[in-house]
This record gives C-alpha cells, sequence and structure tokens, in this order.
C-alpha cells in the first residue's frame, strides 16, 4: 500500500480504528469499550449513540496518537460484529437500540416456526450453509414485525452493525454480499434470498433491507459533520467493508484456497477456506461468503475469550484489573499440570447455547470433577483447556487434514494458551504479525477499491506468511490425550450424546 489507509473494527464490546502502512504494518491502534445493556433474558443491545461516539473518538485517537496528516489517509475500511438489527431512518437516525448477535429474543418465534415445519430449521442450512442463530437478522426483524411494528413503521432500514457505522460516516445506506448470505441468505448466490425472506413472513418488510454489494466497493465519501467528529478529511473514500469474520480471515493473511484461520477472541472459532460452498457436515456450523468467489466453512463455540474474562471477575477479584494481571494468571496456570488435576470446564458459557460440535441452544457452562482439594488455580487452568478442547472439537468437525492454523484474536497473545492449542490439535499454529486483524482486513478492503492491489486475494496474500510459530509438544501428548478424553465424557453427558 503507498498511502495510508484506515480500518474501523467495531465488535460487541470494544471498538477499534487502526492506521496501515504501505505494507500492511500497523503504524498504531485505538480502543474504547462499548457497554452492552442486557434488560432482559435473552437480549443483548447497544446504545447506538455510545458506538457511534466509541467509532468516532477511536478514528480521532488513532490519527492523533500518530500524528498522521489526515490528507495522506486514502481510505477507510469498515467491520464489525455481524448480522443482528439495526433499525434507521431515512436520514441514519436510530430508531431504537441496536441488537447484536448474541440476542436470543427470538428463539421462541424459531420453535414456533419449527413446530409449524419440522423441516424449517434444515432449509435455512441448505440455502445459507449456516445453523440459524437467534440473533441473525431475519429472525430479529421477524421479532420486531410481532413486537415493534411501529418502529418498524418508521424504519427506512434494517441491517448490521458496521452499516449502520458507515450510514452515519457518509449518509449513504448499504451492506456487503457475506452480510446478506448470513442474514439467513443464499450462499450459492452470494447474497440476499427471497426464499428466506418469505420463509420468515418478511415480504412486507423486504424493502428495509438493502441491496448488497461486494465489500470493496467504494460507498460513499466522509460527510463533513462526520469528518469533524471524528478528526478526518471530508470526502475521504469508505468502502463497503465487511463483517468481522471475513475481514480478520483478510488480514490475517487466510484469503487462500485451503488455508485455515482460527479466532480466540469473545468467540472462538475455526475455519477453512474454500473455492466453492461447503455444505457438509450438514446442519452445523457456519459458511461466511468471502470476496472473489471464496468462502469460509467454520465451526464456532460461541464463548471464546469470555469464558476466561468471566472465570477472572468470580475467581481472582484481587488479581483483575491489575497492570500484571495476565502474567499473573499465566504464572498460576503454568504451575498446574496438563489435565487441571482432574477438573474439566465445558466452555459453553454464551446465553444462545452452542453450535458446534453440536447444535444445542440450552447448552451452558459448568465445572465437572471438582473436589475439596482443588483451589482457583486448577479451576482457572481448567478454563485455559476446556477452551482449547473446544478448539479441538472444531477443527474435528471440519475434517482438517492441513498442517497450520493461523490463529488471531486476543486469546492469541498468550503463548500458554497457542501452546496448549498446538499440542491439543497436533498442528503448528502461526500467530501473524500485527493484533487489529480485521482491521487490517478493513483497510485492505479500502487498499483494493482504491487500486493498490488488484484484487482481495492479492491484498491479503501482502500481509501472510509473517507470525510465531508453535508446535505440538510431543512429551505431553499422553497427558492431554487424558485430558481430551475426560472433556469429552462430560460433554456427551451434557449434550446427550
Amino acid at each position: 500500500m503507498s498511502g495510508v489507509y484506515l480500518g474501523l473494527d467495531a465488535g460487541s464490546s470494544v471498538t477499534k480504528a487502526a492506521l496501515f502502512d504501505s505494507s500492511g504494518r500497523q503504524l498504531g491502534e485505538a480502543s474504547r469499550r462499548v457497554s452492552q445493556s442486557r434488560p432482559k433474558p435473552g437480549w443483548c443491545e447497544i446504545d447506538p449513540e455510545a458506538a457511534w461516539t466509541a467509532a468516532v473518538s477511536v478514528m480521532r485517537e488513532v490519527v492523533e496518537a500518530t500524528g498522521t496528516n489526515i490528507a495522506a489517509i486514502r481510505g477507510i475500511g469498515l467491520s464489525a460484529a455481524m448480522v443482528g438489527a439495526w433499525v434507521v431512518d431515512a436520514h441514519g437516525k436510530a430508531l431504537r437500540p441496536g441488537i447484536l448477535w448474541e440476542d436470543s429474543r427470538a428463539q421462541p418465534l424459531i420453535e414456533d416456526k419449527q413446530a409449524a415445519d419440522p423441516d424449517f430449521l434444515s432449509k435455512i442450512f441448505r440455502s445459507s450453509g449456516c445453523v440459524l442463530q437467534q440473533g441473525c437478522t431475519l429472525p430479529v426483524l421477524a421479532w420486531l414485525a410481532r413486537y415493534e411494528p411501529e418502529v418498524l413503521g418508521k424504519a427506512a432500514h434494517v441491517f448490521g452493525y458496521k452499516d449502520f457505522l458507515r450510514m452515519r460516516l457518509t449518509g449513504e445506506p448499504g451492506t456487503d454480499l457475506c452480510e446478506a448470505a448470513v442474514a439467513p441468505g443464499s450462499a450459492r448466490l452470494r447474497g440476499r434470498s427471497e426464499e428466506m425472506i418469505d420463509l420468515f413472513g418478511l415480504r412486507d418488510y423486504r424493502g428495509l433491507l438493502p441491496e448488497p454489494a461486494p465489500s470493496q466497493t467504494i460507498a460513499g465519501a466522509l460527510t463533513e459533520e462526520a469528518a469533524a467528529a471524528a478528526g478526518l478529511k471530508a470526502g475521504t473514500p469508505v468502502v463497503v467493508g465487511a463483517g468481522d469474520v471475513p475481514a480478520t480471515v483478510i488480514g490475517a493473511g487466510g484469503l487462500r484456497e485451503g488455508a485455515a484461520t482460527a479466532v480466540l477472541g469473545t468467540t472462538c472459532m475455526v475455519g477453512v477456506c474454500h473455492g466453492e460452498p461447503i455444505f457438509e457436515p450438514a446442519d452445523i456450523g457456519l459458511l461466511f461468503t468471502l470476496p472473489e468467489k471464496l468462502w469460509y466453512r467454520a465451526m464456532v463455540n460461541v464463548a471464546g475469550t469470555l469464558n476466561l474474562d468471566w472465570a477472572l471477575s468470580l475467581l481472582a477479584p484481587d488479581i483483575e484489573g491489575r497492570p500484571d494481571t495476565f502474567a499473573r494468571i499465566t504464572s498460576m496456570v503454568a504451575g498446574v499440570p496438563a489435565g487441571a488435576n482432574g477438573v474439566t470446564y465445558l466452555p459453553y458459557l454464551s446465553e444462545s447455547g452452542i453450535i458446534a460440535p453440536r447444535v444445542d441452544a440450552s447448552a451452558r457452562a459448568q465445572f465437572c470433577g471438582l473436589a475439596p482439594r482443588h483451589g482457583r488455580a486448577d479451576m482457572l487452568r481448567a478454563v485455559f483447556e476446556g477452551v482449547a478442547y473446544a478448539m479441538r472439537d472444531l477443527v474435528d468437525s471440519l475434517g482438517f487434514e492441513g498442517e497450520e492454523i493461523l490463529l488471531t484474536g486476543g486469546g492469541a497473545r498468550s503463548e500458554l494458551w497457542v501452546g496448549m492449542i498446538a499440542s491439543l490439535t497436533g498442528r503448528d499454529i502461526i500467530v501473524p504479525e500485527g493484533s487489529e486483524f480485521g482491521a487490517r482486513g478493513a483497510a485492505l478492503l479500502a487498499a483494493t477499491a482504491l487500486g493498490e492491489f488488484e484484487s482481495v486475494k492479492a491484498a491479503s496474500a501482502a500481509v501472510s506468511g509473517k507470525g510465531r510459530r508453535f508446535s505440538p509438544d510431543p512429551s505431553s501428548r499422553a497427558a492431554w490425550e487424558a485430558g481430551l478424553q475426560a472433556y469429552r465424557r462430560h460433554r456427551d453427558r451434557l449434550l446427550g450424546g
């Protein structure tokens, strides 16, 4: 990249902005937490004004921190947590709190649909390649149509998180192909599915769903008002962008057939890039439509680092929040042998349950094997291990036979955790250079749109191949295998397998 590009990545709880130079090197980053609201059981929302304030604040902060001349920023790329529903009027003003993917308010509606049509969920999978999550856009829109029709009566658009931010930045509504394909839509058609819209009874609301465009398309330019708020130059091009998963695959250098990319963030995910949509095994996992006729077949454990954050708040409040928190926890956990002295943790902490290696909306996290001799070090070790065991489940569910896996996300910063994953999966784990891969993927989309690269594949390839490599530890194989068997016994007991 010969210019400077800004990538904005709005996650479920943290919004980040980063600047990248002509080699894809990260020049600086800024982040800000955004509080979620859970006003009712199963609900998960964000105040749209708080989301907007966080977005413009981190853009301003990263420019100021790096001393970047705003005239040097050639384009802005966007990424954010996918699906959910952000309801806005014709001017982009939000009409209610933004609903996130974690939201499960639509579950009773889904159960009603399934009771009326036992093939309901399989129809969705055969179209989208995805197990339906309660927080997907179409079921949430169906819920809004039933319970908040007065809100939809004022609405002009319903779309995802990044699309809300982009409309505030440019005044232009829109969405990308991948977001439309997982709404749910059609993986084969790479976008919306009229069949899916009708399946949810949303024909009357079809006009609220913007027509999708390729992620590397220029969507508009920064307005004067948005530029002033973000400390940027008005008229700066803004691209359509992509959701957090596609952007991370691109930014990690994984946009090539056969490459496996894992994310150990709030959500835990492992997926492989394919040149055609993959629907096997059926009725499990997710399928993301990527730029340039590629697809990312993924298995997901809905809760990743969320498990550790929760465990620290409960088991180590005296350590949580200190500058050396992670170093102290790592030291504590490293002193416990593989297998956590017989404690097993099932990392199913999400209120929406799990969608791999099986689909079970009622699955919940739990400790197993606890005895009076166990202390918090054993329990914390079990949490680290439980997430690693879950990642082994995801790799096995994919049938992945490759020799290495790219690993991104906050959890990849822990060498102890990465080493566990390498030993449990039996693969080399590569942690790419950098930290904000979603933001980098978004920036690469902007760079491609503005002619820096001939394709998104070329942009992703330009940042691949660099990183730290972690190999399995053969001396611990027996201990890990014993721990894995214990984990799976407890898992199968919980899931009825």
